[in-house]
């Protein structure tokens, strides 16, 4: 997967001008907090969930297609209008948990502090977005325009949604640049010929070849490649981050995490080089450096790798660790141990050096 620390940017040709959004998976981590609505859901009917069926995922699909399929799919006595009515509720209880991925805030404060436009288009119902981004200090107010679904001729991969998101802002499709996590989504991008950064889960790798680049997380994000206003918050080689908290059993350099799921402990937006704190039962605290990359042949799809600063060798490689990530330093797609020694030394430089500092505060 590229990232967008290869990518020579996209300067030519028309300038970027304003920033179009979607949410879920790009924004806001909502299958993971909605975790379990519809094995719960399908259990009132007697039917179990089909987790072959599911890793297939209906991501970027409007409401009624995805609702229309589970009916069909699961054989339930309702019509797609019914499923929808008794199941939402379960998925605004659950909503109100739902994350912002990392960078997102990073990125919705960068922009709107030097006045980029932003607007959010989603395939969701408006009502539905609303509710969502209403748990969000400040996201509402971020943004020029909302869109959704049924505001629409038709959602994504039609191009209506983000062509009315464009003027809404008073700003021409061809100058803005389209963020999304979804196949439907980039040819919606496509479609209303407009750039677009595509940042997806494992489960949508079919964007690699029509997005413009191809990115691991948000974080990843150089604004200054598409001539917006390059982020001033790196502090020497590392950002502050919002903290992601881990644990699980510390075994031979590695964190297997303590999940009953552990592929979906985290979302697939956290790969990347990281610093931060770990905390073993013994209550010692250290500091380290965590890489986590992608690993499908893994059943967590993540291999994450702890590197302790200055441990001694007493350290027991089997035991409960708690870890505490507070810094990003930079995209990361192999292990820590594959990495050449000098520069491997220049990374826990970085993270000695950052955990000392107020902002990288400790467990």
């Amino acid at each position: 997967m590229s990232c967008c620390c290869e990518f020579n940017g996209c300067n030519e040709g028309a300038k970027v001008l304003a920033v179009i959004f979607d949410l879920d998976g790009t924004l806001l981590d909502t299958e993971r907090a909605t975790r379990g609505v519809l094995n719960e859901f399908l259990a009132r009917y007697g039917k179990e969930l089909d987790r072959e069926k599911e890793e297939k995922k209906r991501l970027g699909m409007t409401q009624k297609e995805s609702a229309a399929i589970i009916v069909k799919d699961y054989d339930l006595p309702l019509t797609p209008d019914q499923f929808i009515k008794e199941i939402t509720p379960l998925y605004r209880e659950r909503w109100a948990k739902a994350k912002a991925l990392p960078g997102a805030n990073r990125l919705i404060k960068h922009l709107q502090k030097n006045a980029v436009p932003m607007a959010l288009a989603s395939n969701s119902l408006r009502e539905y977005i609303d509710a969502k981004i209403s748990h969000h200090k400040g996201w509402k107010e971020s943004f020029s325009a909302i869109l959704g679904s049924d505001e629409v001729k038709s959602g994504k991969p039609s191009p209506y949604l983000f062509e009315e998101a464009a003027k809404k802002m008073g700003v021409d499709a061809v100058n803005c640049l389209v963020i999304e996590d979804s196949l439907v989504g980039v040819k919606a991008a496509n479609a209303a010929k407009m750039k677009v950064v595509a940042i997806p889960s494992r489960r949508e790798a079919d964007c690699h070849g029509l997005a413009n680049v191809i990115l691991h997380s948000l974080l990843e994000f150089q604004p200054e490649k598409w001539g917006l206003p390059p982020f001033d918050d790196w502090l020497n080689k590392r950002i502050p981050i919002e903290p992601i908290h881990l644990s699980g059993l510390y075994v031979a350099g590695c964190l297997q995490e303590a999940t009953e799921n552990a592929a979906l402990s985290l979302p697939d937006q956290t790969v990347g080089l990281y610093i931060g704190w770990a905390k073993f039962d013994t209550d010692r605290i250290f500091k380290i450096l965590v890489s986590i990359n992608m690993d499908l042949s893994s059943d967590s799809y993540k291999n994450i790798h702890v590197c302790l600063i200055d441990a001694n060798n007493d350290i027991n490689h089997k035991q409960k660790m708690q870890i505490n990530l507070v810094g990003y330093i930079r995209a990361w797609d192999k292990e820590l141990t594959s990495t050449e020694s000098e520069k491997l030394e220049e990374y826990k430089s970085i993270a000695r050096a950052s955990l000392d500092l107020p902002s990288f505060t400790c467990l």
